[in-house]
């Protein structure tokens, strides 16, 4: 795996596994952004494609008070989470760090406790989903 992504195996189906998802984003009240269906958009143009779907979700509230901090970290908000099949058939689900956001963006002290907060919620949403 990529340097600060996180990728933990789901005991489901690609379409299972996004319906988890979408229920603990919205157990926790977080807004979806977009949901783009990768496979979906590679065989409208005859292109096969394991399924691969992501998932824009985020809090203004949080995520503005980062791009106060600094405002770079934009570019990586709202946060994304990535469904998707391995060629072994494997299901995963994959984010990227909330600390390696952190860090590309230069996010300060002031940061520093809803970037541990957003790990911790990411992971128990993760485990949500998958296990």
């Amino acid at each position: 795996m990529e340097e600060g992504l996180v990728a933990v195996v789901s005991r489901y189906s690609a379409p299972e596994t996004m319906q988890r998802l979408l229920a603990a984003l919205a157990k926790r009240d977080l807004t979806v952004f977009a949901r783009i269906d990768h496979a979906a958009n590679a065989a409208a143009v005859g292109m096969p494609l394991r399924p691969t779907e992501v998932v824009l979700f985020g809090n203004p509230k949080g995520g503005t008070a980062l791009m106060q901090d600094q405002q770079g970290v934009g570019i990586d908000l709202p946060l994304k989470a990535l469904v998707w099949q391995d060629a072994q058939g494997k299901v995963w689900l994959s984010y990227n760090a909330p600390d390696w956001i952190a860090a590309r963006a230069g996010l300060g002290a002031a940061s520093a406790g809803a970037v541990a907060a957003m790990t911790k919620a990411l992971a128990a949403i993760a485990e949500e989903a998958t296990k």
